[in-house]
């Protein structure tokens, strides 16, 4: 069974960035800055609206069909990119979390969704997105 949910995805190499946040929490801002370098690879999967599927263990999201390609650049309005149809996801990144901390909980770094498990990253209202996830994906947590 699959869902539709009020978020964005960009490919990031070998799997997805799920963006979720309220309206105007930056979803659509987050994706563009990923998709404009500085990563190996970053391609468009959804923007606003995203399907997710649970599929053999794993996440799938895919553009609401009437949206692929389609991504809102705040000032330009809706512009088009070249996408992908569908990829799995590898991150959750929350915007405007209430539970983001300077030293998040170690729950914090977990969530569900469709019964899969997967690293999440929470990210206060008014914080910078871009560098706090590229920190994500370019360190390892330090141990215990």
């Amino acid at each position: 069974m699959s869902s539709t949910i009020h978020a964005s995805a960009v490919l990031i190499g070998p799997n997805a960035a799920l963006i979720r946040g309220p309206a105007g929490s930056g979803k659509s801002q987050l994706a563009w800055q990923l998709l404009q370098g500085g990563l190996p690879f970053a391609r468009l999967v959804a923007d606003d609206r995203a399907h997710i599927e649970a599929r053999a263990g794993r996440l799938l999201v895919r553009p609401a069909p009437s949206l692929a390609g389609l991504i809102e650049i705040r000032g330009l309005g809706i512009r088009r990119l070249p996408y992908e149809p569908v990829a799995a996801v590898g991150l959750v990144v929350d915007l405007a979390a209430a539970d983001a901390g300077r030293l998040p909980a170690r729950e914090a770094g977990q969530t569900a969704l469709e019964g899969v498990t997967l690293p999440r990253l929470a990210v206060a209202a008014g914080q910078s997105a871009l560098p706090l996830l590229l920190a994500f994906l370019r360190t390892l947590p330090a141990p215990n």
